[in-house]
């Protein structure tokens, strides 16, 4: 199911820790993974101060991506390395289009520590990549793979039809069990909107059940369910916590209107919060 993973590294201890659970990923698919260091020419101390800090940036680049592909080749999987200069998204995201990736896999935290809440790398990235994006937490890595239990939330829009079409086959692998979630957010009704509510929740479970459907067609373990929360992110974070999943699959996009449960700032807030590797699924990647 992958070929080729991009792999944006910086040489953290967070990346080299994420990087063994993505090397066991691409073993296990028999992947390459293209192995990218971005020296930021956008920071202001590297404009003013130009050329020189440039070199050194990219020198430190070329050590930490052989360094990564030295490691891969000891689990056994073929590396490609590279080294670009501009701003981290959009050069990610178009590296990845440049080697035809059909996966980017990376870590939320870099040598900055943990991301700004809002508009941090990995999210920026997610909004930009051509294809889905494998994002892990610290302490994710520690997740066993191959995943045994999968969440895919879903509103019934094209969008989270295609990231179930993309979890399915990552459950074939182990034979996993398949969770088709579908969120009642309740944080915008007010008292007495029974009537509003009763039909969030009747389309909700129309999803899941045309999701459990999907799955147990490919001959998967299915387990379908409607949870009621404040917000989607908090249902997909509780219910995350409740049975335990490995590995959440969704897409960037979602319904609006009666059916809004994942916009994108719902795939955002999961990210920041659940404790499990997060696999986002584009618009693109539907199309």
């Amino acid at each position: 199911m992958f070929d080729r993973i991009c792999v944006p590294t910086d040489g953290s201890d967070a990346a080299a820790a994420a990087f063994e659970h993505i090397l066991s990923v691409a073993a296990d698919h028999g992947a390459t993974v293209h192995l990218l260091h971005v020296a930021d020419t956008t920071r202001d101390s590297v404009t003013r101060i130009g050329g020189d800090v440039v070199d050194v940036l990219e020198r430190e680049g070329e050590s930490i991506v052989e360094d990564a592909a030295a490691r891969a080749a000891e689990r056994g999987v073929d590396a490609e390395t590279a080294v670009r200069q501009g701003g981290v998204p959009e050069t990610i995201a178009a590296y990845a289009d440049e080697v035809d990736a059909d996966l980017v896999a990376m870590s939320t935290r870099g040598r900055q520590g943990v991301e700004h809440v809002v508009g941090s790398t990995t999210e920026r990235v997610v909004r930009q990549s051509p294809v889905p994006v494998l994002a892990l937490r610290p302490g994710d890595e520690e997740t066993a793979y191959p995943y045994e239990d999968v969440l895919v939330p879903t509103d019934g829009s094209p969008a989270a039809t295609a990231a179930l079409d993309r979890a399915i086959p990552i459950a074939e692998r182990a034979g996993a069990t398949v969770h088709v979630l579908s969120v009642v957010s309740t944080g915008g009704l007010g008292i007495g909107d029974y009537v509003e509510e009763d039909a969030l929740t009747e389309y909700a479970d129309d999803a899941v059940a045309e999701g459990v459907d999907r799955v147990e067609a490919a001959g998967l373990e299915a387990v379908g369910a409607v949870e009621v929360a404040s917000s989607a992110a908090r249902g997909i974070r509780a219910y995350v916590d409740d049975p335990g999943v490995d590995l959440v699959a969704m897409g960037t996009h979602g319904r609006t209107g009666v059916g809004r449960y994942l916009l994108g700032s719902v795939a955002e807030r999961t990210l920041r919060t659940v404790p499990v590797p997060v696999l986002t699924v584009p618009t693109q990647d539907e199309e």
